[in-house]
């Protein structure tokens, strides 16, 4: 059977399955290039399978062998019997295409290229990658990489990689998945979350994704049985599309996904770049792309795999709404010190320590425990474990905190079963469903650390990444889309490429529902209008961004004789500061009141598509960043927590006593915004309103820009 017989690129359940077991669970693997020099990276994948008992077929392909590791060795691909599901390359890349062809032949269906020298290496290396991708794609062969390290499979002992991580001498089987665009990051991870007890289902590492992609190999992972929990050590976002319909179904399926994205920093988004041959994109938008699809984005490493079994274990507890309110955490400890940094921590993240009403307190002393209401509940020599236990039992049933923290001292390194068996108790106890429960130990506590991982429960060993596992399961998760979807068009006859003039832009504005501030063109020799004054006056040019700088604005403009001179002084400022710039005219508006002024944007992200934005506006817009950000469109439900999230709409949102803004019409020019994403072909590739005033009847743009994209991006 020949690969496009069964055609593998098929949307088909036979065909899912089919790509998934060649990919995932292969009965059969061909190690072309493999080598009989122990001393070398491609004699690894033969010794590894070995060693972790794989019990599939393997044929090493090795022209100058016959026996390698007392394994048959043949001599080419048209050697081998026919439809081996999977062949792993480690070739030069010169002759990678070649082999494709070979393997179509013998009908391999899936092959994961170690070579390099692809879109890695530069536009050289691009067009050998396009050239190699649609051959594969012409004879039905599904490709992982170029440039992948492998991949393993760790119940079956499939280990198609050189990642000397796979030299330790066994390895623990679980139910956790990692998919990473870095091979040495992906067998970096396995070796420190397999030294703290965590078990993998499958390790792999994408390499260029030049067809394989994460969000295929993700939508795999969901289908596996062995599979549990999904891990993303990310670079950069590819086939989001992919990627999406995967995260959809890893989250109805009830398999949470982590992931762990470089490019935070301006310079990690570089270098991130420069690994993956990626482009850039925006991360807040990355973050609003993992939120609408509920994947938990942590900040460290070590909450990667740490924060696993609080994933799986109260995944039905992720908030999917925003609070006003910090999330209450329940603190009880054996040790003053080691509570202190994690609180500290905790705080950072806008967590408290909720204090035990007086009515627990009271409760608790009638059942033989006194404790204080302090925002951490020391222990430390005050209770047995049994009082200990029935203290979390208690707490797990109530409704002041909305997660409990159990840090334990120095008794976890030699005594795990006075302060980590009674957090296992209590958690069995209460079916450990109302809230989620977290440890820290503070020592290094190997034996309690194992104990609470085996029995899934999340133990961290810094105060950092306890905070920040708490903070990324809190994270509201997924956004209620648009419910109408409405055709949304631009006015006709408007530039379909470039800047959009101030006018045009209202007019777009306009026409989504958004009200606009009155405006009318003149002209130095033609300065008539009929708004009422005061105004204020802006150069109209599609050459000119930013115009206080050209100094084409000026407000407090009050009659008709100080605009006519400001009309002539402006086109002089204007001429000297862009001379080849092309004058439109002269904008009059009317100087609108407000209450606080926000910024209103919409942008086509690079890696997750249309976004739209609320912040704070005006000049300090980015002189501290106050914002939030969500994926486009957006209903109202949506927009409202949005509203929320920004600091600065404190401000009319009854702070103080202060004069309340409509925020309902806030919200709705949000949603107005966002539907921009909705008009076809999605034009627009930037839009923004900045000020955006808000007022207590209404909302009004006062400033407005549109940029369409070009038609050769469309």
């Amino acid at each position: 059977m020949k690969p496009d017989d069964l055609n593998l690129r098929g949307n088909g359940t036979a065909a899912r399955q089919a790509f998934n077991r060649a990919l995932l669970n292969p009965a059969s693997v061909a190690l072309i290039g493999a080598s009989s020099n122990q001393k070398k990276n491609t004699a690894r994948p033969l010794r590894f399978m070995q060693k972790h008992g794989y019990a599939g077929a393997i044929y090493p392909v090795n022209p100058s062998a016959t026996v390698i590791n007392n394994v048959k060795a043949w001599g080419s691909i048209d050697q081998l019997p026919d439809n081996v599901d999977h062949a792993f390359v480690m070739i030069d890349s010169a002759g990678v295409t070649n082999v494709i062809e070979q393997c179509a032949r013998k009908g391999i269906s899936v092959v994961t290229i170690y070579s390099d020298g692809f879109a890695e290496a530069g536009e050289e290396g691009i067009q050998k990658q396009r050239e190699l991708y649609a051959t594969a794609k012409r004879l039905g062969v599904r490709v992982l990489g170029p440039n992948s390290i492998g991949l393993a499979n760790v119940h079956s002992g499939a280990v198609i990689s050189v990642n000397a991580a796979f030299e330790m001498d066994n390895l623990t089987a679980g139910d956790i998945g990692i998919i990473s665009q870095s091979g040495s990051m992906m067998g970096s991870l396995m070796s420190r979350a397999a030294a703290r007890g965590f078990g993998f289902s499958h390790l792999v590492s994408v390499g260029n994704e030049s067809d394989i992609s994460v969000g295929e190999i993700l939508d795999a992972m969901v289908d596996d049985d062995a599979t549990r929990v999904i891990l993303l050590f990310l670079e950069t976002l590819r086939d989001v599309q992919t990627l999406s319909g995967a995260l959809e179904r890893a989250h109805n399926a009830g398999k949470p996904v982590i992931a762990y994205k470089l490019g935070r920093s301006e310079q990690g988004d570089a270098l991130s770049q420069s690994h993956t041959g990626a482009i850039a994109g925006n991360d807040a938008a990355v973050d609003a792309y993992f939120r609408a699809h509920s994947v938990i984005r942590v900040n460290m490493l070590e909450t990667l795999f740490e924060i696993a079994p609080l994933a799986a274990r109260y995944a039905h507890l992720r908030p999917d709404t925003w609070r006003d309110t910090p999330v209450r955490v329940a603190v009880v400890t054996t040790t003053g010190g080691g509570a202190a940094t994690v609180v500290d921590n905790l705080g950072l993240h806008g967590f408290v320590a909720v204090a035990p009403p007086t009515a627990f307190i009271s409760h608790m002393a009638g059942r033989g425990l006194n404790i204080r209401q302090t925002p951490v509940i020391d222990l430390t020599l005050a209770a047995s474990s049994e009082q200990y236990q029935d203290l979390l039992t208690e707490i797990m049933q109530t409704d002041w905190c909305d997660a409990v923290l159990c840090i334990a001292g120095s008794s976890a390194q030699f005594y795990p079963q006075y302060v980590v068996q009674p957090i296992l108790n209590a958690v069995e106890t209460t079916h450990g469903n109302r809230k989620p429960l977290v440890a820290f130990l503070s020592p290094e506590a190997e034996a309690s650390l194992q104990l609470l991982q085996k029995n899934r429960i999340a133990a961290f060993r810094t105060p950092e990444s306890c905070a920040d596992a708490l903070a990324a399961f809190f994270v509201p998760l997924g956004q209620h889309q648009q419910e109408t979807r409405r055709p949304v068009t631009l006015p006709v006859g408007y530039p379909t490429r470039g800047n959009l003039t101030e006018p045009e832009a209202m007019a777009v504005f306009s026409a989504l529902g958004i009200n606009v501030v009155p405006s009318a063109m003149v002209q130095p020799h033609a300065p008539d209008h009929s708004i009422d004054y005061p105004v204020v006056l802006k150069v109209v040019s599609r050459d000119i961004l930013h115009k206080t700088e050209a100094g084409g604005v000026r407000v407090g403009i009050d009659s008709d004789e100080f605009l006519a001179a400001a009309l002539n002084t402006m086109a002089e400022q204007v001429t000297a500061h862009s001379p080849q710039a092309k004058i439109d005219g002269y904008m009059v508006q009317k100087m609108e009141g407000r209450l606080v002024e926000l910024m209103l944007g919409y942008r086509h992200d690079p890696l997750v598509g249309p976004t739209v934005m609320l912040g704070a506006g005006g000049i300090t817009a980015e002189l501290k960043p106050d914002f939030s950000l969500r994926l486009a469109p957006v209903s109202e439900e949506v927009a409202w927590q949005m509203i929320h999230e920004v600091k600065h709409t404190q401000l009319i949102r009854g702070y103080r006593q202060l004069p309340e803004g409509d925020c309902k019409a806030l919200a709705n020019a949000i949603v107005a915004m966002s539907r921009l994403a909705l008009i076809d072909a999605q034009p627009v590739t930037e839009a923004e309103i900045n000020p955006l005033f808000v007022r207590q009847d209404g909302v009004v743009a006062v400033d407005a820009v549109v940029r369409m994209r070009d038609q050769s991006q469309m």
